[in-house]
């Protein structure tokens, strides 16, 4: 018998077949308060799998997450769903539930948007369906939009009870150091003073206001002389030391959030005076608080400690003069941020730049690399005295080495910082300070 082939009845659309779905199943487990009873990440993945054998859906690969979805792009797994969906190896999502998806504005449009492109065919939930269908995204919008909309409300109900706690008088943070929690639970966000470090804290002030101490010989008393240790077991570090000493919270004051501009009288007992802190802030020396960054310096970040390896800063000495005027002195040294010991000592910048334009005396012509600039600095002085002085050229200057050299020890000594900068940044070696002295390696 012969094989006939049926055609299509005059007026009739032909028949569509629809597009082969490829989900990937998106588990992701929400931090957010409200959900602490939601299904695990485990669940929803055991869940979703029973419905896609149900309902016959290929699911190609299982991905998990536990990022919470509040801010845009934060959430390295889903973004590896989107760019991997643009890809084509995926059309499809099956997810738990809609927030599953998305909590925020940006990371639901690119969801929509992947289904205006006809990239994305379907998300399925435990309940729903949603395909590029006008009254469909719009009903994922929606939901979408409600999850946000929790959101912002639970921020400003967070908001609204952390000021109502700082206007009772308590602190709702981490307790600083020299208090500890409460232990009712019932007495949420209250301190109380921690007995075993309290009269070491004040003693900190008291070292600091009434024997003119300084950050790092506190840092060594506590950490050499009496093993002082916080309620985590660790010392403290110059920086917390810094932290303590200017924090109003232990005279029973404290400022929330920090810069915000208002300020609470605290519910718990003060360890200090508002006094005692007041000559704290009056004698702290600043060692460990940024004084050089405020201002700029020619060689800073440029040269590395030869004995510990940390970087080297710069720092300005005043010197008022018996006739009224004053020097102002600059001195390298290392930071000792990796030895808080380092006996690496400062230097002057005035002996710096001799020294290094020693090294510029032996170092290749490439190391410096400056050659360009002087043949173009040589043509704009000749130009000069053409055009505006009048004064005919009649040889051309020809370059030596010696001038090339030269000219980079006089950015070094008088030009302006930024090329100073510039000079040393051509140096394909490395620059270091050993006792007073730079090398280059």
């Amino acid at each position: 018998m012969e094989k006939t082939t049926q055609k299509p009845v005059m007026g009739m659309a032909p028949e569509v077949t629809p597009p082969t779905i490829k989900y990937c199943l998106y588990a992701r487990k929400s931090t957010e308060q409200e959900d602490k009873q939601a299904l695990s990440i485990e669940s929803q993945v055991r869940e979703m799998i029973s419905l896609a054998e149900r309902e016959g859906l290929e699911i190609v690969e299982i991905k998990r997450e536990s990022h919470s979805s509040k801010e845009v792009g934060q959430r390295p797994v889903y973004n590896e769903l989107i760019n991997e969906i643009r890809q084509g190896k995926f059309n499809g999502i099956l997810t738990w539930a809609p927030d599953r998806l998305s909590r925020n504005a940006g990371d639901l449009g690119s969801v929509v948007d992947l289904m205006d492109q006809k990239l994305l065919h379907e998300i399925r939930t435990y309940g729903q369906k949603f395909t590029n269908n006008p009254n469909e995204k719009f009903l994922l919008m929606i939901l979408g939009s409600q999850a946000k909309l929790e959101n912002d409300n639970k921020m400003v109900n967070v908001k609204r009870g952390l000021r109502a706690r700082c206007e009772m008088g308590l602190w709702p943070s981490v307790p600083p150091t020299g208090y500890l929690s409460h232990s009712d639970r019932n007495r949420k966000c209250e301190v109380v003073l921690d007995e075993q470090r309290a009269g070491v804290i004040k003693q900190m002030f008291e070292k600091v206001a009434y024997d003119g101490w300084s950050g790092r010989k506190l840092f060594r008393w506590l950490k050499e002389d009496i093993l002082f240790k916080t309620k985590h077991g660790k010392p403290l570090t110059l920086s917390n030391i810094y932290i303590i000493l200017k924090s109003t919270f232990y005279y029973g004051e404290f400022e929330y959030p920090k810069g915000g501009g208002q300020w609470y009288v605290g519910k718990h007992d003060p360890i200090i005076t508002k006094d005692l802190y007041n000559q704290v802030q009056s004698k702290i020396t600043n060692e460990h608080s940024v004084r050089a960054q405020d201002k700029e310096f020619a060689f800073t970040r440029m040269i590395t400690c030869g004995l510990c390896g940390s970087g080297v800063t710069a720092d300005e000495k005043f010197k008022k003069l018996k006739d009224g005027t004053t020097n102002r002195y600059v001195y390298y040294g290392c930071t000792k941020f990796k030895d808080k010991d380092c006996p690496c000592g400062y230097i002057r910048e005035e002996d710096l730049i001799e020294q290094l334009a020693n090294i510029l005396d032996v170092v290749s012509l490439d190391e410096i690399g400056m050659k360009d600039k002087i043949k173009a600095e040589i043509e704009s002085h000749n130009e000069f005295q053409e055009s505006v002085l009048g004064r005919e050229v009649t040889e051309k200057v020809k370059i030596k080495d010696i001038d090339i050299r030269n000219y980079a020890k006089h950015i070094l000594r008088k030009r302006p910082l930024y090329e100073k900068r510039e000079l040393l940044s051509h140096l394909r070696s490395k620059l270091f300070l050993k006792d007073k002295k730079v090398t280059m390696a």
